[in-house]
Formats: C-alpha cells, structure tokens, sequence
C-alpha cells in the first residue's frame, strides 16, 4: 500500500464510538482480528486441544489445523489490506460500516466452524469462506472497472486462484477426499505466497523512499520494474507444475526457482545504514523465509534428506508470518496517523515469530531439541500477535491518536 504522508487521518478532531472507528478502514478491523485469531487458535491446537480437536471425524485435525492458519489468520490480513490498499491505490473512498461488518461476520462463521474441527456444519463454513473470497475478488475487479485502472488486475488474478483452491479445499473436506485437500490446501499456501510476492513489491518501495527522505523531496530508491512480479510470477509456474501433475524432480526444480526469486527481493534490503530500520528488516526478513523455505521444500524433492513440508513450514509460517506482521505493523503506523519507528513491544513481536517457525523446522533438519519444542514455538508465534495487539490495538479503534516515534 501507499505510504506517503497523504495517509491522514480524516476525522482527527471529532469523537467517534471505538465500533465505528473499527469500521472506518478495512485495516482496522481485520487486522486485530487476525492478530488475535493468529494468536489464539495454535495454542488452543496445541496446548488446550493437544494436536486434536473435539468436534472433528472425517476431516483430520492436523488439515483443519492447516486450513485456519491459512483461510482463517491470514485471510483476515488479506481482507484488511485490500479494502485498505485497493481504494487508496485508485482514489477511491474505502469499504466502510456494514460493509466491513458483513465481510467479518463471514469470515467468523469459517472460522467458528474451523476452530473446533465441526465437520458436521462443514457446509456452512464452506459456503461462507467461498462467499467472502467471492465477494473480495468481485469489489477488486468492481473497483479496477470503475477507475478505469490495471494496477488491481494481478491481485484480482491471484484471488481468484486463491478462491479455486479454498473451494477444492472444502470440497476435499466436504466429500472425504483427503488427497484432494491436503493437495489443495498446500495450493492455498502457494496462492498466499503470490499474494505476498505482490504486496512487498508494492509496500517496499514507498517504504524504503520514506525511510531514506522522510520529507518525501527525492525517490532515492528505485529497483528494477522487473522485480516487481518476479516473484509471484515464478510461484505461478511452480503452482501450474503442481496442478499438472509434473514429476517431483520437475517441480522441485521449479519451486527452488520461486525461492530464488523471493531472495532476489532480499537485496532491495541493503540500504545502507537505513537496513537496520525494523520496517527494512522485517519486509526483507519476509522475503528471506519465504525464499528459504521455497528452496528447503524444493531441495526435498530433489532427494534432500528432509521432508517438502519442512520447507513449505518455513515458507508459510516463517515467510507470510513475518509479512502479514510487517504490514500490521507498517499500516498500523502509516493508516493512523504516526511516524514510521516501532516500539520494543512490537520488535520483539517480530523476533519471536522468527524464532517460532525456526523452532517448528529445527527437528525436522536434526536439531535435537530439548522440551516441547512445538509448545515453544507455539507460544512464541502467539506472544508475537499479543504483543503486536498490545501495541496497535488501541490504536485501531480510535481515530486521531498520535504517539511518539519510537524507531
């Protein structure tokens, strides 16, 4: 999303009641649902329900696991930065009120029915996590026809793959094909990975000109156009060889070649001092897991002592987990009203959902290590969207709050 210093706040000087400042902006409801959401079901999965859950029979618990990490934490920060991103890139007004309300409930219909594995409502949680899918992709494509605009198509283009693979999920769920949906569900992962790919090269270049001229005077950094869609671009192919059935080795091949290009993103971060600035980090630290755990899970299929799941671990928790924080974090500043800089609750936010997907992967390299290391990193991935909420939530449900700058 744009980041410059047009990102005001409107209603500065008039009282407002906190549901409908939540309702406001996209951002402002979706991101702490998501954030608690992140939060609160791996340590319900792991440490309430102990790698099971109470209403699940056909499905197993460890896809439903799955599935609400991705469908259910990730796209809540998909809804927040689009309906956020998508009007400000065009110069339109955002959704607001019911509107975003509407969206919510649907995605907390999914995810009531995911949070306890209840296969027996399985239909209507389906129906209502395809609904606002649906209805995501149909305001992107609305909102690029009104504007007369492009710059929305490439999203458009991966929420609609998005879509296909949640449906095909559910179907999978729905029907006991279970080949079908754990193939599916790692599709849903990939899509993820394309809209990531997409939205660093749209955050990390405004980002980036802001921190090296806060005035916003000069555009000192300027990468190659062609890194823009290098990346979503690769994870495409390597998607369409899992589609078509292509060897492992032919796949493999591919997806080290997905990860390669999310290193490329990497470089943009050498900025000089400026790289040490939590946005830079956190933005080419995204980047770096993601690319990582693509060349890990690709290295499997070529014959490397581990399993593709050890890497599309790092990729999905590792990779989107730091993104998805990176723009809490970034919009939550920006879309507020405040300086970029972030406090040390937040920083230590991002630190521990690092170490959090380098725990859950350690054992799988032959990392022997000591207690419950899936309790550990459990605990770290929630401790880091607490901390993230501690920090930001008061300010989603207020308009015209201002706090220092803490860089």
């Amino acid at each position: 999303m744009s980041c410059g210093p047009a990102v005001q706040n409107r209603n500065q000087s008039r009282s407002i009641r906190w549901w409908d400042a939540l309702s406001d902006e996209g951002f402002r409801l979706f991101f702490p649902l998501g954030a608690a959401y992140a939060a609160l079901w791996p340590l319900l999965w792991v440490l309430a329900f102990e790698f099971d859950l109470p209403l699940a029979e056909t499905v197993p618990p460890s896809l439903w696991h799955a599935h609400e990490m991705l469908i259910g934490a990730f796209g809540a920060a998909l809804i927040g930065f689009l309906t956020t991103a998508a009007p400000e890139w065009t110069d339109s007004e955002p959704l607001r009120g019911w509107h975003l309300w509407a969206l919510a409930g649907l995605w907390f219909i999914g995810r009531v029915v995911g949070l306890l594995g209840w296969d027996g409502l399985g239909l209507i949680g389906a129906i209502a996590d395809v609904s606002w899918l649906s209805i995501l992709l149909i305001y992107i494509l609305q909102l690029s026809w009104r504007q007369r605009t492009d710059r929305l198509l490439s999203f458009a283009f991966w929420l609609l793959i998005l879509l296909a693979c949640a449906a095909m999920a559910r179907l999978g769920f729905l029907t006991g094909q279970l080949d079908l949906a754990t193939k599916s569900i790692h599709m849903v992962g990939f899509a993820f990975l394309g809209l990531l790919g997409l939205a660093l090269g749209r955050i990390t270049v405004p980002v980036t000109n802001l921190i090296l001229d806060p005035t916003e005077a000069t555009s000192p950094f300027r990468p190659h156009p062609g890194r823009l869609h290098l990346a979503p671009g690769l994870v495409f192919v390597a998607l369409a060889g899992e589609i078509f059935g292509l060897s492992q080795a032919v796949t493999g091949f591919l997806i080290l070649a997905a990860g390669a290009a999310f290193m490329d993103r990497v470089a943009e971060a050498f900025i000089g001092r400026a790289t040490f600035h939590s946005e830079i980090l956190m933005l080419g630290g995204s980047s770096a897991l993601a690319g990582v755990g693509l060349i890990l899970a690709g290295c499997a299929r070529l014959g490397a002592p581990w399993s593709d799941i050890t890497g599309l671990h790092l990729a999905f928790l590792g990779g989107l987990g730091l993104g998805v924080y990176a723009v809490y974090c970034i919009a939550g500043k920006l879309h507020t009203g405040h300086p970029l800089g972030q406090s040390w609750l937040v920083k230590t936010g991002a630190v521990f959902l690092c170490l959090s997907a380098l725990l859950r992967i350690a054992p799988d390299l032959g990392y022997d290590l000591p207690g419950p290391f899936h309790g550990l990193a459990t605990v770290s991935w929630s401790f880091a969207f607490l901390y993230w909420l501690l920090g930001f939530g008061p300010l989603m449900g207020r308009l015209g709050s201002q706090v220092p700058k803490n860089s």
